[in-house]
C-alpha cells in the first residue's frame, strides 16, 4: 500500500460508547490493512446542557432516546461484547452516569499542541466506560492527564481559566456545519465520511476501496 500517510479526521465524544469501539475497530482495520495513517480527534458534545452533576445513564437514556432499562441494558451487553472483542473494558457499575464534556474537550485541545492528544483521549474513554471516573470533575481530568505524563498543574490551569473555551466552541461549531450531527463521524482523505460504528469487515473494505481508487 502506500506509505503517505491516510488523513483520518474523527469526530466524537468521550460520553459516546460507539465512538470507542468505532476508533478500535478502525484500527484493527488500519493495522491489518498496513494503511499508513494520521489521525486528528475534533470535539463534538452529544449533550452540551448536560449540568455539571451529571445524570444516571439509564434515567438519560430514557429521556433522550424513550428506551426502557430492559432495552438500554440489552444494548448495554452488545456494547460489553464488542468492547471485549477489540480489547477493550466496558463495566457499567450500579449508578453509572454521563457528565458534561466541555472540559475535557478543552483538555484534549490542549494535549494537542504537546503531540498527546489520542494519548488523552484515549484514556478518557477508559477514565469513563471502565473506571467510572467523573469527567465533569477539573481534578478528575487533571488527574487522567497525569496519569499519561502531562502536567497536572498546567491541565488544572487550562480548566480553571477556560483558555481554550472559543477555540473548542469553534471547532464544534465547524463540525456541525458540515452536516455532522451524531457521532461517530469518521472522514477519510478529508473526502469521504463514514458514520457509526462500521465494523472492522467494512472499515478493512473501505480502506481496500480506496486504496484501489489510487491505482
Amino acid at each position: 500500500m502506500s506509505t503517505a500517510p491516510l488523513r483520518i479526521d474523527i469526530i466524537s465524544d468521550v460520553m459516546c460508547p460507539w465512538c470507542i469501539i468505532g476508533y478500535r475497530q478502525l484500527a484493527k482495520a488500519l493495522a491489518a490493512t498496513g494503511t499508513a495513517h494520521e489521525i486528528h480527534w475534533h470535539p463534538f458534545e452529544l449533550n452540551p446542557d448536560m449540568p455539571q452533576e451529571g445524570q444516571d445513564a439509564f434515567e438519560h437514556i430514557a429521556e433522550k432516546y424513550g428506551s426502557t432499562r430492559a432495552q438500554s441494558e440489552e444494548n448495554r451487553a452488545r456494547m460489553t461484547a464488542l468492547g471485549a472483542d477489540l480489547g477493550f473494558d466496558f463495566r457499567w457499575d450500579d449508578g453509572f452516569r454521563m457528565h458534561n464534556t466541555f472540559n475535557a474537550h478543552q483538555l484534549l485541545h490542549w494535549a494537542d499542541q504537546q503531540g498527546r492528544k489520542s494519548d488523552l483521549k484515549l484514556a478518557l474513554f477508559s477514565a469513563h466506560f471502565t473506571d467510572q471516573r467523573n469527567l465533569s470533575d477539573e481534578a478528575v481530568l487533571a488527574d487522567v492527564a497525569a496519569d499519561i505524563g502531562l502536567d497536572r498543574d498546567e491541565a488544572l490551569a487550562v480548566l480553571t481559566d477556560q483558555r481554550f473555551a472559543q477555540a473548542v466552541r469553534d471547532a464544534e461549531r465547524f463540525w456541525v456545519q458540515q452536516g455532522i450531527q451524531g457521532v461517530p463521524a469518521v472522514v477519510l482523505d478529508r473526502k469521504y465520511l463514514v458514520t457509526g460504528a462500521q465494523g472492522v469487515d467494512n472499515y478493512t473494505n473501505i480502506l481496500q476501496e480506496m486504496e484501489r481508487e489510487k491505482v
